[in-house]
């Protein structure tokens, strides 16, 4: 906890990096200076930042401020979910068993796998004419 009362974590997800802080509030929650439903259109993306937030049954009481950098919309909503997760576990330590227990503090280290030589991409091969 900082100096104005707020817990910060990092999160990450594929090439996407959160910073996170959470603080007692209303239940704003705000990524890149803007509201998150305008940041992440897709409902589904803004029910992954909500998730943790449910499953610890805190909603409506804690501000989230988010910035993110890196990746797209998809790893950026992960990594904000993240940071969101390990900023709660600093706030509430008594939260971590619930939050762990949904998965929420495991870094997915699920990455795109590298492009190899010889091959049109990682695993795909060239084309191969018979004749």
């Amino acid at each position: 906890l900082d100096k104005s009362g707020r817990a910060y974590a990092t999160g990450k997800r594929k090439n996407a990096i959160a910073r996170v802080w959470v603080k007692p509030g209303s239940g704003k929650i705000v990524v890149n200076d803007k509201e998150f439903a305008s940041y992440f259109a897709r409902p589904v993306l803004q029910m992954i930042l909500n998730q943790p937030i449910i499953a610890a049954n805190r909603a409506g009481q804690y501000d989230i401020v988010a910035t993110v950098i890196g990746g797209g919309l998809s790893g950026q909503a992960g990594a904000v979910r993240h940071g969101i997760s390990k900023a709660l576990t600093y706030y509430e330590p008594a939260l971590r068993a619930v939050l762990k227990k949904g998965g929420f503090l495991t870094r997915d280290s699920r990455v795109v796998e590298r492009k190899k030589y010889g091959k049109a991409k990682a695993r795909r091969s060239f084309q191969f004419s018979k004749r």
